[in-house]
């Protein structure tokens, strides 16, 4: 394949997410069985410092997209620039992160480009010129093996699922002439936790579900904060108002793919076991020993949590020196 594989890179408030490289990295590798470059593309506002990164995984080319519109993302505005962009490099593929704002601009580029687009990928590979990968389906009860025709095609990869690898490659930056076309939605206001491991991004997440009675997190705070993790928590929990949406995790909230995930008091219903499924290591603390979840964890502890946790937490710290 002689057209190249187009990267979306995705930042915040002018800095580039940790999917953006793990993307990139994974473009790259496929890129090297097909036999084409690897590109990226950046949209924001004065993004050329940060866009220059890009160049140490694996970007041959850099193509920075900088409008004052684009500063914030918009799926009018992103997608008319991705679609002029596209139409002028030709691009076999495009891979971007499956995230909140990746799964809502795949949507979007898949039906302006009329590319076939598979999202929450945890494979690429190319088999005879043809783009494959596995994607988890049906809540995570299955893992099915698709094939993606026609060009170009649209995948976006589960964060925290493909390993950063540099790749030092040319990095050779170019700034188009950017229109942003008609944007039928505008951004009201917007509001940033700081201070917080992102939480599809963490490599540790530790979540609270019903058993932990009310709002007071704080043994799972400390155990987060010990790892270096992020606090999540189960639909229920958010539901009776114990933690912010923003924590949820499961189907109905974020998907996350961390290398630990420890469970506590979570009985893992299948819509929470969707959104953490595919961690790599999965640690329940329960007191039922019945509760589905022991059927998903890698370990587990029958326990009262609150016994449990600190003990924990006191482990990992003397081990930590």
């Amino acid at each position: 394949m002689s057209q190249p594989i187009l990267v979306i890179a995705e930042q915040v408030e002018g800095v580039l997410r940790k999917v953006s490289f793990e993307a990139l990295s994974a473009a790259r590798e496929l890129a090297g069985t097909m036999g084409c470059e690897t590109y990226a593309l950046v949209l924001g506002n004065e993004m050329e410092a940060a866009a220059a990164e890009l160049g140490k995984y694996g970007a041959e080319k850099i193509i920075v997209a900088q409008d004052s519109a684009l500063a914030d993302y918009t799926t009018d505005a992103y997608c008319n620039v991705i679609n002029d962009i596209a139409a002028q490099v030709n691009p076999g593929i495009i891979v971007l992160g499956a995230t909140a704002q990746g799964k809502d601009l795949a949507a979007r580029l898949s039906a302006r480009l009329k590319a076939a687009l598979a999202t929450d990928c945890l494979t690429l590979r190319a088999e005879n010129e043809q783009v494959l990968t596995s994607r988890s389906m049906y809540g995570g009860k299955i893992v099915a093996d698709v094939a993606l025709n026609g060009t170009p095609v649209i995948a976006a990869i589960r964060p925290n699922t493909f390993p950063v690898k540099e790749a030092q490659a040319a990095g050779k930056i170019e700034k188009p002439n950017v229109k942003t076309g008609d944007i039928k939605t505008g951004l009201l206001g917007k509001h940033l936790e700081t201070g917080k491991v992102d939480l599809t991004e963490a490599d540790v997440v530790v979540s609270g579900g019903r058993g932990m009675g009310g709002s007071d997190y704080s043994v799972i705070e400390n155990l987060a904060n010990v790892l270096g993790g992020a606090v999540g928590a189960s639909r229920s929990a958010v539901d009776e108002g114990w933690r912010s949406p923003s924590d949820q995790v499961g189907q109905t909230g974020k998907t996350v793919s961390p290398a630990l995930y420890i469970a506590c008091g979570i009985s893992g219903a299948i819509q929470h076991l969707a959104g953490m499924s595919s961690s790599k290591i999965i640690v329940a603390i329960n007191k039922d020993p019945e509760a589905p979840i022991f059927n998903k964890a890698d370990y587990g502890i029958e326990g009262d949590l609150f016994e449990v946790l600190p003990v924990f937490t006191e482990a990992v710290k003397k081990m930590k020196g």
